[in-house]
């Protein structure tokens, strides 16, 4: 069974990172080992000026290059892979480029601004391939029914991405729908059952397509996470565009939509297990609740970008 604490969100300071309280070094967002409590995964957010460009060095830790704005061009050890990127996180999945630890790349924006994500997992694994995976070749999957509905753009899990620890996906939720629900955990190894992998959640958010929004409107969405017997956590947070939420351990959901507005969600997880799997259980006292999906339809509004660059 699940552990509630006393006093929603106590534990926001350590694992919200609002947008631009966790930038360093030229990136807009760094997360990595340095967060106290952090021990897999990482993640960084780049933003380039036409024609700027910036090196990177990947020690110990391999990567998936994601646009979330942009066509940027990555160069690595050399050799250049164009990339056709996308206007928006909403306009549909972008392609992206997985790059194995030790290697030198280069992010370059050509003649307008790029924004990228760069996701990480602690890696000994340096002798496979780059791998360029063109947008038409991520899989595209329509999750749960009626107001659970939501987009998943699996570019970085297992069968798809021949990673060495990282697993990475994108999620769109439309507004006044709930995601990552029923809430579920992944912070223990039971073979077949359940993995252990950290989890870093990144937000962007828009006005909901055809929505009256007025100048100045401020889209807003809401991510829970809470403890399990033993191991406590307790966190409720209000989310804009370029937060963040980390989830060490713990049931995770809902990621909440409000009416109006799009939430987007970009997942990178990893941990120390010797499998590379996405396996989870739901908190018991709310896994009835995919039973209710029977018979429902999925959102007509998903794929939203109806899966267009």
């Amino acid at each position: 069974m699940s552990e509630r604490t006393p006093g929603l969100g106590a534990d926001n300071a350590q694992w919200v990172l609002p947008a631009g309280t966790a930038a360093d070094d030229g990136f807009d967002l760094v997360v990595d080992s340095r967060h106290p409590g952090w021990r897999h995964t990482s993640l960084r957010v780049l933003t380039l000026g036409a024609g700027e460009v910036r090196e990177v060095r990947l020690l110990g830790t391999e990567a998936v290059v994601v646009p979330l704005q942009g066509a940027p061009t990555v160069a690595v050890d050399g050799e250049r892979f164009p990339m056709a990127g996308r206007v928006s996180v909403f306009a549909g999945p972008t392609d992206v480029l997985y790059v194995p630890a030790g290697r030198a790349l280069a992010v370059a924006a050509g003649d307008g601004p790029v924004r990228v994500a760069l996701c990480g997992a602690r890696s000994t694994r340096t002798d496979g391939p780059v791998v360029h995976l063109p947008a038409a070749d991520v899989p595209l999957e329509l999750r749960g029914a009626g107001q659970c509905s939501r987009e998943v753009r699996n570019f970085g899990v297992p069968g798809v991405l021949d990673a060495d620890r990282l697993i990475a996906c994108e999620v769109i939720t439309p507004g006044g729908n709930w995601s990552s629900y029923p809430p579920h955990k992944h912070d223990q190894e039971r073979p077949g059952v359940e993995t252990e992998l950290e989890e870093i959640y990144y937000f962007e958010l828009q006005a909901e397509a055809g929505a009256p929004a007025p100048e100045g409107a401020s889209p807003v969405g809401y991510q829970r996470v809470y403890g399990t017997d033993g191991r406590p956590i307790d966190v409720l947070a209000e989310v804009g565009n370029g937060d963040v939420v980390l989830v060490p351990h713990g049931w995770h959901g809902p990621a909440t939509a409000p009416p109006g507005y799009d939430l987007y969600y970009l997942n990178v997880m990893a941990g120390p297990g010797a499998e590379r799997a996405w396996l989870i259980c739901d908190d018991p006292a709310h896994g009835w609740v995919r039973a209710t999906w029977d018979g429902q339809q999925v959102d007509p509004r998903l794929p939203i970008g109806k899966g267009q660059a």
